[in-house]
């Protein structure tokens, strides 16, 4: 799983940063920024309400594996 966000949509509601707070933090002027763009196994049900609950549809979550692309 690789995760971002997109900083063109981002408004700085902050449900990122609130339902995953291991994976994202807010900058100094309360956008969300990835801390962890890799996240693990244990993160993705967190990373997927984040990105489910974002007014803008910000959080970009991308499932795919090399073993997929193949």
């Amino acid at each position: 799983m690789k995760v971002d966000i997109d900083r063109e949509k981002c408004a700085g509601h902050g449900r990122c940063y609130v339902f995953a707070p291991d994976v994202f933090e807010p900058d100094d002027e309360g956008f969300a920024v990835p801390i962890n763009k890799t996240p693990g196994e244990r993160d993705r049900d967190a990373v997927l309400k984040a990105q489910r609950n974002c007014p803008e549809q910000a959080v970009i979550v991308d499932e795919t594996t090399k073993s997929e692309v193949a």
